[in-house]
C-alpha cells in the first residue's frame, strides 16, 4: 500500500512559479513510476508529467513541455513538479499518482494504482 500526500499548491500570478511535492509512505515507494495529473473545473482529468521508477525517463504533456519539470528523490520518498512560466490555463487541482511498479513513465491514468488527495493551483492573469 502506498499513501501519497501533495503539497505546494497556491495562488500565483501568471508568469510565476510553484513547486509541488508529493510525499509517499512505505519503503516500496521507490519501486513505482510516478505521475502528475490535473483536473480543472468542468473538465476531465488530464496527464501532466510522469517519471519512471528509476528516473531514467520522463514524459510531459505538450501543454507543459519546456515549462514543467518532474523529478524524484527516492531517499526522501518524494516526487516533485517544478512549474515555471505559469499560465491561467494551468489552474487546476493537481494530483500525484503511483504506478506501475518498476514501470516506465506513462501517460495513461489507468496504469496508476494509488492517488493523492490533490492540491489546488490557481494562476491569476
Amino acid at each position: 500500500q502506498v499513501q501519497l500526500v501533495e503539497s505546494g499548491g497556491g495562488l500565483v500570478q501568471a508568469g510565476g512559479s510553484l513547486r509541488l511535492s508529493c510525499a509517499g509512505s512505505g519503503r516500496i515507494f521507490i519501486s513505482y513510476a510516478m505521475g502528475w495529473f490535473r483536473q480543472a473545473p468542468g473538465k476531465e482529468r488530464e496527464f501532466v508529467a510522469a517519471i519512471s521508477w528509476n528516473s531514467r525517463t520522463t514524459v510531459y504533456a505538450d501543454s507543459v513541455k519546456g515549462r514543467f519539470t518532474i523529478s524524484r528523490d527516492n531517499a526522501k520518498n518524494t516526487v516533485y513538479l517544478q512549474m515555471n512560466s505559469l499560465k491561467p490555463e494551468d489552474t487546476a487541482v493537481y494530483y500525484c499518482a503511483a504506478g506501475p511498479k518498476f514501470g516506465p513513465a506513462t501517460r495513461n491514468d489507468h496504469d496508476y494504482n494509488y492517488w493523492g488527495q490533490g492540491t489546488q493551483v490557481t494562476v491569476s492573469s
